[in-house]
Parts: C-alpha cells; sequence; structure tokens
C-alpha cells in the first residue's frame, strides 16, 4: 500500500489519466479523491459517476449533457458531469460496466478532450482531469472483446492497483483506529479505542468487503459500545465468529463473500439498487454475484 500512494503522491500533481482497480470496498474513490485533493486542480469540482447505474441513453446524458427534447423526458437543456467538472476532476467508476456503445462515445471525448451534448451539434472543449476505477480485471474483458483495448490503454496512462485488505493485514489496525476516531464524532459516541481481544480479531478476519466492511463493522461496534472501549462482544456477528487455526477448516474467501452480501441484501429487505448502492457496485455486478449466492432461508426477509 505504501508503493501505491509513494506512486499517487508523484502522479498527484500533474494531469495524466488514471486507472485505480481493486476489489470492491477497498477505497477507490477515497484514492481518487486523494489524488483531486493533492492536485493543482483541488480547488475545483470533483464528481464521481457510477457507470453501472444507468442505462446507456441516460449515462451518455448524465456524462455528456443533452439538448431539449434529445430523448423522452429531456423537457429542459442540461450539462453533463463532463462539463460540471471542468477545471476540476471526474471519476468514472464501475467503468468496466460500460456497453461497447458507450465506450466508443467515451474515447471519443478522451481522444479529443471535448465534449457534444445529446442532440446536439456543437463541440464544447474540455479541461478535466479523467480518472477510471472498477473492480473487474479490465485486461481479461479486453481478451473476450467486452471492453475495447484503444479505450483501455487511454485510461491505463497510470494504473494504481490497491491491493484487498487481507493482503495488507498488517493496516488494519491503523485504519481501524482512523474510522473508529471519525465514527465516534459522527455518532457522538465516547469510544476511543479497542481492546487487544477486538483488535486480534479485526486482523485475524479476511474482510471479503474489504475497508467499507470494515468500517460498517466499527460504525456497528461503536453504536453498541457500553464502555470506552470496543470489546470482542462489541463487534458484528459475522465478524466475531472464532478465528480460524490449523485444527479446524477454514473457511474459503468466497464464503465470506457470500455471507456479506447476503446480510447487505437482507438489511435492505431484498431491495437490491439500495444493496448495490452500499457494496459500491453496479446493479449488474450485484445480480451476476447474488446468482451464486444461495437463497437464504426465509424468503420474507431476503425478496429477490
Amino acid at each position: 500500500m505504501r508503493q501505491v500512494l509513494e506512486l499517487a503522491s508523484r502522479v498527484a500533481t500533474v494531469d495524466s489519466t488514471v486507472l485505480i482497480s481493486g476489489e470492491t470496498g477497498v477505497g477507490k474513490e477515497r484514492l481518487a479523491r486523494w489524488l483531486h485533493d493533492t492536485s493543482r486542480r483541488a480547488g475545483r469540482p470533483f464528481l464521481a459517476v457510477n457507470c453501472g447505474a444507468f442505462s446507456d441513453t441516460l449515462l451518455e446524458s448524465e456524462l455528456f449533457g443533452h439538448t431539449r427534447g434529445a430523448f423522452t423526458g429531456a423537457v429542459a437543456e442540461r450539462a453533463g458531469v463532463f462539463e460540471a467538472a471542468e477545471g476540476g476532476t471526474l471519476l468514472l467508476d464501475e467503468v468496466g460496466e460500460m456497453s461497447p456503445a458507450m465506450q466508443i462515445r467515451l474515447l471519443r471525448v478522451v481522444q479529443e478532450r471535448a465534449v457534444r451534448r445529446l442532440g446536439e451539434t456543437r463541440v464544447r472543449p474540455l479541461d478535466v482531469r479523467l480518472i477510471a476505477a472498477t473492480n473487474r480485471d479490465i485486461e481479461e474483458l479486453v481478451t473476450r472483446n467486452q471492453f475495447r483495448p484503444d479505450l483501455w490503454y487511454r485510461l491505463r496512462v497510470i494504473e494504481l492497483r490497491i491491493p484487498p485488505l487481507r493482503e495488507r493485514s498488517e493496516d488494519i489496525h491503523g485504519v481501524a483506529v482512523d474510522l473508529l476516531q471519525l465514527t465516534a464524532q459522527r455518532l457522538k459516541r465516547p469510544v476511543a479505542g479497542f481492546t487487544s481481544r477486538a483488535l486480534d480479531r479485526l486482523t485475524a478476519y479476511p474482510w471479503p468487503g474489504n475497508v467499507r466492511e470494515l468500517e460498517h463493522a466499527i460504525e456497528h461496534a461503536c453504536a453498541v459500545a457500553t464502555s470506552h472501549q470496543i470489546d470482542l462482544d462489541d463487534l458484528p456477528a459475522a465478524v466475531r465468529g472464532p478465528a480460524p487455526d490449523d485444527s479446524e477448516p477454514r473457511h474459503p474467501l468466497v464464503d465470506r463473500e457470500r455471507e456479506y452480501i447476503r446480510s447487505v441484501v437482507e438489511r435492505h429487505h431484498g431491495r437490491r439498487r439500495l444493496a448495490a448502492a452500499e457494496l459500491g457496485i453496479s446493479l449488474s455486478t450485484l445480480n451476476r454475484r447474488l446468482r451464486r449466492v444461495p437463497a437464504a432461508s426465509s424468503p420474507r426477509q431476503t425478496r429477490f
């Protein structure tokens, strides 16, 4: 992670396009915002768009804007986020979910540094620093002809891969302390630290949901803690389970991911769009992963 941040610090002051890759929840948007905040564009807008959350027509309008009457429901002229981010930074999250048609449109904008609103012939020049993020293997998508190689080459001028939390367990203590400080302040709770039992469990847990899952676990613990320190019993049940040892069968990471995804969907009573927003993935990605997740025992709790 120090190597990632060291490279990020070197490229933050230039306008090169950056591709941030990593699993869901590792903090791709946080790194993108840090790049913006430490650049010469820090005083200008930082905007983020989830490319997997819109249909092609709506995504085209969201990115590039539209004129009145360009499509059904376009009752007024509207600028897109490329124009709204003028002088600043635009993050295209879940860029791997873009359709081939949208990839062509984006490629032209990246090449020409100019945008044309939907239904308009005027070309508007852009001064925007572009950052793309994905939790998918774009190189694999290219080999399967699902992502344009020319767009991939233009987006990955600089590539920053954020390792998952399980690959940097030595970071968990520091990240947890920082998150607890922010969470306790936000919730106005007098919780200032962790017991050794809680820290040991946080370090042993594999965190399939990465930093986002850690953040939610700390919020849960901070809310229910009865003392100034978070103890093992304050952690969510999925996290405080017994740490595996050599005498116990180890649970594959995919099983941990199943448990986490199912718990998020159940918490939103089966409403997938809300669950996808919390997980930081597109609805299509959630649907794809749900097909690998066995349904919960109670259909009243999880309406797939």
